[in-house]
């Protein structure tokens, strides 16, 4: 296949304010793939992940399974070692780097938040060790990740789940298969755990999957999940960091609770999501918009009025 043309510099939305809901759209070298690296033109951005096409082959890629002009997908950890302990083990995420190709006939637009929304959720579904028929507490449900373990959960795995978001969300998170909605606006964390409590059989849920980035969410999941349950960390709260309030010894020990914790999904929950979505089981709820409104975007994010994902137009 012939070369594609390479532009001398390209346009990069920089993030160097942490703490600030500010970007800036700067003008960049375009730099040159390395031994075994292969330059992308990106298409789609979901977040962290994103899918676009080969434009250049480094050295050393002459066995590679992708090809200039091939459209790919990029998890948010796009390369790993696969020797070290946790590679070894299916840990990738823990390698600090992990690669998958886009083979699938998804639009670049649905296929992006998939590569780390849906990957990252449907590891803490197999995680949480749930199965068919038990109830599953998706808390930020009707967020970018959220709404996607909602269809995981119910539509992928057969669980029966209860999401929990303000009540501006409850239709997305409805529609997407949830059994049950909370309004989180609505209640104090006692009675919040109360009505996740009575919804589900008097018991509990038998796994909370925090998806937003809130403390005070983690703290409300311990009183949520029924005896041998498990509270998985999904999302990363800002600021400084607390300890999860109420994950007392003695309450952990007494109900046989685990709390587990995900960064993103192998090769193997990749590759499975990615067949979900072309399958059409899971699809994204999504707007696009172009980079030089990733602002307005981020605003919308830390004000929690955004429903579902956002896909940044590269093009």
């Amino acid at each position: 296949m012939a070369e594609v043309e390479i532009p001398k510099q390209y346009k990069a939305a920089v993030y160097d304010e942490p703490g600030k809901v500010a970007t800036k759209i700067e003008t960049l070298d375009t730099p040159e793939p390395g031994p075994g690296e292969v330059l992308i033109n990106m298409g789609q951005v979901g977040g962290h992940e994103g899918v676009g096409v080969v434009a250049k082959m480094g050295p050393a890629t002459e066995r590679a399974v992708v090809k200039v002009g091939q459209r790919v997908g990029i998890k948010w950890i796009a390369g790993n070692c696969g020797s070290c302990p946790p590679c070894l083990e299916g840990y990738d995420a823990l390698c600090r780097s992990a690669k998958i190709s886009g083979y699938y006939t998804l639009k670049s637009e649905d296929a992006a938040p998939m590569l780390c929304a849906g990957v990252t959720t449907y590891a803490a579904l197999r995680r949480s060790q749930a199965k068919s028929g038990q109830w599953v507490v998706i808390s930020g449900a009707g967020g970018g990740l959220g709404h996607i373990a909602v269809q995981l959960a119910h539509r992928g795995m057969a669980m029966r789940v209860i999401g929990i978001d303000a009540g501006s969300k409850e239709k997305l998170v409805r529609d997407c298969g949830a059994e049950h909605f909370i309004d989180v606006t609505k209640h104090d964390d006692k009675s919040i755990a109360e009505e996740v409590v009575k919804t589900a059989g008097g018991l509990g849920a038998s796994a909370v999957i925090i998806c937003t980035a809130s403390n005070k969410a983690y703290a409300q999941a311990i009183d949520m999940v029924r005896f041998g349950g498990t509270v998985v960390c999904v999302g990363i709260p800002e600021g400084t960091p607390e300890p999860i309030a109420n994950a007392f010894p003695a309450k952990l020990i007494m109900q046989g609770v685990t709390i587990a914790s995900v960064a993103v999904g192998n090769r193997r929950d990749a590759i499975e999501v990615m067949d979900f979505a072309a399958r059409g089981v899971v699809n994204t709820f999504l707007r696009t918009e172009k980079m030089e409104k990733l602002d307005e975007v981020f605003q919308e994010l830390k004000e929690g009025k955004l429903s579902g994902r956002v896909v940044i137009d590269m093009q």
